[in-house]
């Protein structure tokens, strides 16, 4: 079975703008990022506690924690031991969702710095596994982990850490997914769908760009979660999570509909691939 999850406040910023959107396109797991302009790294336990009550209330579950953790630089002023409480806050939250994964970086300013970066990211893990929880790294420009070349060093050099695949995040890093997607699919803990177009760097729905989210479908054995993020349109918090322009080639009235558009675009290659929705996700 495929399921679907998303990162829902593309849709809105409100706890009940997201858990309404997750209704609406019948997606029942949540990648938590912002609640309320909060971000996740931001949020006490306090309200971790009272937000993860809304949501069991609302029949949603927390599938992973879309930390900000690990995008920070490694410049001069990084104290990595003054850091780590940052990861276990994190941690702890996760524990209180009742998320055993929390999706997480390699650091900004690192290339050359790879020692620094595999010695981190095994600390962090350690902290984590401590707690029951798994770090999926993502794939994200200008991070350390940005190119197969680079996630492949990770997944030698850092033992217990997984990762997640972004389509769009590879190809604006000059990555060619017919190359990616043999390399990594397998081993992947789950998928973001995000795509774009490679020569205008657009982002656009899934399927419409170069990310090859057709074969990444054809090629799930088993069972799978997807996790929209198709940055379809500019939405609250997007600047603290990116300092880049986001191009857009499809616009929309607002970002219900541009969320709304994505999950159809995604459901609609499920379809085309055989998948029929029941009983929360996708059988063939």
């Amino acid at each position: 079975m495929i399921r679907l999850c998303a990162f829902a406040d593309e849709a809105g910023s409100s706890l009940q703008a997201q858990i309404d959107a997750l209704h609406r396109n019948g997606i029942g797991l949540l990648e938590i990022r912002t609640v309320d302009s909060v971000n996740i790294g931001d949020m006490t336990l306090e309200r971790a506690e009272e937000v993860a009550a809304i949501l069991k209330e609302n029949n949603l579950k927390v599938w992973s924690l879309g930390s900000p953790m690990g995008k920070v630089s490694l410049d001069e002023d990084f104290n990595f031991e003054e850091y780590l409480p940052k990861v276990e806050h994190m941690c702890k939250l996760a524990n209180i969702f009742g998320a055993d994964k929390i999706r997480m970086f390699s650091f900004f300013d690192a290339y050359d710095k790879k020692e620094q970066v595999f010695a981190y990211l095994k600390r962090m893990v350690e902290v984590a596994t401590k707690y029951g929880v798994k770090l999926c790294h993502e794939n994200e420009k200008k991070v350390y982990g940005d190119t197969l070349e680079r996630v492949q060093e990770l997944m030698t050099n850092v033992p217990g850490l997984k990762f997640v695949y972004d389509p769009a995040n590879y190809i604006q890093c000059g990555e060619d997914p017919k190359v990616t997607l043999p390399a990594l699919h397998s081993k992947m803990e789950y998928f973001h769908i995000k795509d774009t177009d490679a020569k205008t760097e657009e982002l656009v729905p899934a399927g419409v760009g170069d990310g090859d989210i057709p074969k990444l479908i054809e090629m799930i054995e088993g069972d799978q979660v997807l996790t929209l993020e198709p940055h379809l349109a500019i939405f609250d918090g997007y600047a603290t999570i990116d300092d880049e322009e986001m191009k857009n080639r499809f616009h929309f009235e607002n970002n219900d509909e541009a969320f709304d558009y994505a999950v159809n675009a995604l459901k609609g290659l499920l379809a085309d691939q055989g998948y029929k929705e029941m009983n929360g996700g996708f059988v063939k």
